[in-house]
C-alpha cells in the first residue's frame, strides 16, 4: 500500500492519500476466477460459477477500495473493474466452448480417413468414414458465392460511394440494409424457389437441390456484408487524393480504379474473407438448397452436395457425437485461419501511415 500527502493550495497538508498496490487487482481477479471455477465444479454450472467470480470481484474492489483509498478512487477502481470483470466473463464461456470442442474433436479429426472417406456405409461399425466429400462441398459452394458475390458487392459499394445520387441510390441502401439482417433460412428458400425456375428455362428440367442453389442461397448472405464493409473502406480515403487524381487529368473511372480502389485494398480484401468466414458456417440455407450425399460431387451444378456445416448437423441428429465434434472443429479451424489472413493482409498491404 502507497501513501501520497496532498497539500491544498493555501498551504495546508489534507489527509494523506492511500492506495492499494499494483497487484491487488490481479489478486482480486485470481481469488474470484478460483472460487468461480470450485462452484462451478460442484455446481456443474458454467453460469453460477461465471456468476460467483463476478460476485466475489466486484465484493473484493469495493470493500477494499473505498475502505483504504476513499470514494473518489474507489470508485474510479470498481468502474476499471466493471469493464475488466464483464470482460473476462464473456471470454469465460468462449474459451470453454472452444476446449471443449477441441478436446471433444480432435481425436477424430485426426484419425484416419477422416479428410478423405465419406460417410458411404456409416451404419456399419466397422466402415471407415469421414467427411472428405463435405469439405469438397463446403470450398466449391463458398467459393462459387464468393466468385459471384465479392464482384458484385464491391461494384455497388463504388456505385453508392462514388456515383450514387438521388432515389435509386437510396434505394439500393435500403434494400442493402434490409439484406443485412435477412435470416438465412429466407435466404435458403429464396434460392430453392429461383433455381428450378432458372434451370427449367435453360435446360428443361426442374432440378431443385444441387450446389449452385446453395451457393446463390450464401450470396444472398455475403453481398451485403461485402457491400458495407467496401463502402466503408471507400469513405476512408481521403478526398484530396482524388482532388489531386483530377487535377493531373485522370478521368473519375481512372481515379477509382487506380487511387481509391488502391487505396482501400487492404481494407476491402480483409472484408472479403471476413464475409467468406460469416457465410461458411451456414447450415439451414444449405440443407433446404445443396442438400446431402454419401458420395464426392465435383460438379456444383448437378445434384446434390454435401457441407460441413449440414454435415455436422446430420452426425449429431444420428448420434454420432464424435463426428459432429471433428466437423465443429475443422470449422472454427477454417474461420480462424481465414481470419488470420484477414488480419495479416490488412496490416501487409495497408497504406503506409497505417502500418
Amino acid at each position: 500500500m502507497s501513501v501520497d500527502t496532498l497539500t491544498s493550495p493555501g498551504g495546508v497538508k489534507a489527509r494523506p492519500q492511500k492506495y492499494l498496490p499494483k497487484w491487488f487487482n490481479l489478486a482480486a481477479i485470481a481469488v474470484a476466477l478460483v472460487l468461480g471455477v470450485f462452484v462451478a465444479q460442484v455446481a456443474g454450472s458454467g453460469v453460477g460459477g461465471t456468476l460467483t467470480f463476478l460476485a466475489v470481484y466486484f465484493l473484493i474492489v469495493i470493500v477494499a477500495g473505498f475502505s483504504v483509498e476513499g470514494r473518489r478512487y474507489g470508485t474510479d477502481r470498481l468502474m476499471t473493474s466493471v469493464i475488466v470483470g464483464t470482460f473476462i466473463a464473456a471470454v469465460i464461456p468462449l474459451v470453454s466452448l472452444l476446449w471443449t470442442v477441441f478436446v471433444q474433436g480432435w481425436s477424430r479429426m485426426t484419425a484416419g480417413g477422416f479428410f478423405t472417406a465419406t460417410t458411404f456405409g456409416q451404419s456399419d461399425p466397422n466402415a471407415v468414414t469421414g467427411a472428405g466429400h463435405a469439405v469438397v462441398g463446403t470450398f466449391l459452394i463458398t467459393g462459387m458465392a464468393a466468385l459471384i458475390a465479392v464482384p458484385l458487392g464491391i461494384l455497388t459499394a463504388v456505385y453508392l460511394v462514388e456515383y450514387g445520387r438521388g432515389i435509386l441510390a437510396r434505394v439500393t441502401t435500403f434494400m442493402v440494409d434490409i439484406m443485412t439482417g435477412i435470416p438465412s433460412i429466407v435466404a435458403g428458400l429464396f434460392a430453392a424457389a429461383m433455381i428450378p425456375m432458372i434451370n427449367q428455362a435453360l435446360f428443361g428440367q426442374a432440378q431443385f437441390k444441387n450446389g449452385f442453389a446453395g451457393a446463390i442461397a450464401l450470396v444472398v448472405l455475403m453481398t451485403p456484408i461485402v457491400v458495407r464493409n467496401t463502402e466503408e473502406m471507400l469513405r476512408l480515403v481521403p478526398n484530396e487524393l482524388r482532388e489531386a487524381s483530377y487535377a493531373l487529368g485522370v478521368t473519375k473511372a481512372g481515379t477509382i480504379v487506380r487511387v481509391v480502389l488502391r487505396t482501400a485494398l487492404s481494407g476491402i480484401v480483409s472484408g472479403v474473407f471476413i464475409a467468406t468466414a460469416r457465410i461458411i458456417g451456414e447450415s439451414a440455407p444449405l440443407m433446404i438448397t445443396a442438400g446431402t450425399t454419401d458420395f464426392y460431387n465435383y460438379n456444383i451444378f448437378q445434384n446434390q452436395m454435401y457441407t460441413l456445416p449440414v454435415y455436422v448437423y446430420n452426425q449429431y441428429k444420428s448420434g454420432n457425437s464424435a463426428e459432429a465434434w471433428a466437423g465443429a472443429l475443422l470449422l472454427i479451424l477454417i474461420v480462424l485461419i481465414l481470419n488470420l489472413l484477414a488480419r495479416f493482409i490488412a496490416k501487409k498491404f495497408a497504406p503506409a501511415g497505417e502500418k
